[in-house]
């Protein structure tokens, strides 16, 4: 997988969004959306996919693996312009054979393929010149990270994986994180309007190729809804089956926002979680890719309650964990470099095969410390938190937070509340009021 960058502006705005989103989800429950579904979702993890020089048995391991933890999909990313280098109809021999390799590896052990395209060949870019100057048939670069000057060269190629690979596929997702703000993959002005076009030409390429294959669209990292926004603006409706999404951060916030953004824009097409994931990268390092690290226990953690939390979520379509392999630059995977299994791929396959149950409790714990009391305790991952104090029957005291990367939190509640006669309530918002804890002094 290509390095990916979490443009901080991405953090503050999805914040002020699920400021705005948590009480109508307190109240729904199941991340407001009120209904549960009589399905998991589609269960899974993102798995290496080609780059320049990928060999056929590198599928055969990756697909190996995802098996031993009951995948029933995986993501794999087939960049354009590793697939077509040279010329338009024009699929490198090395790349198809990968290709091929990973599908039948996929179909004889059950599972379907979330195919995500993305990068386009030097002979079909918009680049500027000057870096058209340096794009090469051998690696990715600045002038593959923009989209094709014609939508049609792109549509032919997703119509030709969805002809060859349409029994195989659970979907084809069309690019990777376009509203980024680091530019790697969706380079150059206007990208909602282009996007849009793009989108619209590769759904009826598919659709004519073999109707069957889900087309997503978005592959969205931010929640705050502006981009999204500009997409129904620029015309998406009705080009596309699913909307994907990448949320790292506050990731059951950020599905309730971007849900309600969809659903203000009279938009019920499901969402597709399909990467999300923490990087076991402490103490080692602070953070990684602009995520915060978190231990290896706490990522085995997160992984069992996200997918719990997620699996009975109605409009929630596919969950798929980033990344089966890890590295030290990269340490999101659940298994190491060098192949042994970190505690996440056991909580994983668990998950699996099995997604039913309770995430974490929320615990609390209050202590008085001079004219303060203290509240303090933990909670599952990926949403904000509410504190409430009654006093008697009244509420004097409402704080809403979010917890550390170890997913603990203390607060000093403040002085003029007292240190007596307090009912405190601390809950998730995804969950609601009827799973926190409560505590008096």
């Amino acid at each position: 997988m290509l390095r990916r960058l979490r443009d901080p502006s991405v953090a503050i705005a999805l914040a002020l969004c699920g400021l705005l989103a948590c009480a109508t989800a307190a109240d729904a429950g199941q991340g407001g959306s009120g209904r549960t579904a009589s399905v998991a979702p589609l269960g899974g993890v993102n798995v290496d996919g080609l780059s320049y020089g990928s060999r056929p048995a590198e599928a055969d391991q990756a697909i190996a693996v995802a098996r031993q933890l009951h995948a029933k999909v995986v993501r794999v990313e087939l960049p354009w312009a590793v697939m077509e280098p040279q010329a338009p109809n024009g699929v490198d021999p090395r790349a198809l054979a990968f290709a091929d390799r990973l599908m039948a590896d996929a179909a004889s052990a059950g599972m379907r393929v979330i195919v995500t395209t993305f990068g386009t060949p030097c002979w079909a870019s918009s680049a500027p010149a000057s870096l058209l100057h340096g794009c090469s048939t051998t690696r990715l670069t600045q002038a593959t990270a923009w989209p094709p000057s014609d939508p049609a060269s792109f549509a032919a190629f997703v119509g030709f994986l969805a002809q060859r690979y349409g029994t195989h596929l659970a979907a084809i997702e069309i690019w990777n994180e376009p509203d980024q703000a680091n530019q790697l993959y969706f380079a150059g002005p206007n990208k909602a309007t282009r996007y849009a076009a793009l989108l619209r030409a590769a759904y009826v390429a598919i659709k004519q190729a073999n109707a069957n294959v889900p087309v997503l669209a978005g592959s969205l990292v931010g929640s705050n809804g502006v981009f999204l926004r500009a997409l129904y603006a620029a015309g998406i409706k009705g080009y596309y089956d699913g909307l994907a999404v990448h949320f790292y951060t506050l990731t059951l916030a950020s599905l309730r926002a971007v849900r309600e953004v969809q659903l203000a824009n009279a938009d019920a097409k499901p969402l597709w979680l399909d990467e999300f994931g923490w990087s076991s990268c402490w103490p080692r390092f602070k953070t990684q890719l602009e995520q915060a690290c978190v231990t290896r226990r706490v990522q085995a953690t997160n992984v069992t309650d996200i997918y719990r939390s997620l699996a009975r979520t109605s409009y929630i379509a596919a969950v798929l964990l980033f990344q089966l392999p890890g590295s030290v630059q990269e340490d999101f995977g659940v298994v190491n470099e060098n192949g042994t299994h970190k505690p996440a791929f056991s909580a994983l396959a668990q998950a699996l095969a099995s997604p039913s149950g309770s995430p974490s409790p929320v615990t609390l714990r209050l202590r008085r410390r001079g004219a303060h009391v203290i509240a303090s305790g933990s909670a599952p991952v990926g949403d904000f938190m509410q504190l409430e104090v009654h006093v008697g029957s009244v509420l004097r005291y409402k704080a809403l937070f979010t917890l550390d990367r170890f997913n603990r939190y203390a607060l000093v509640l403040p002085r003029a509340l007292g240190t007596g006669g307090l009912r405190v309530r601390v809950y998730q918002y995804w969950a609601g009021p009827s799973r926190g804890a409560q505590g008096r002094t």
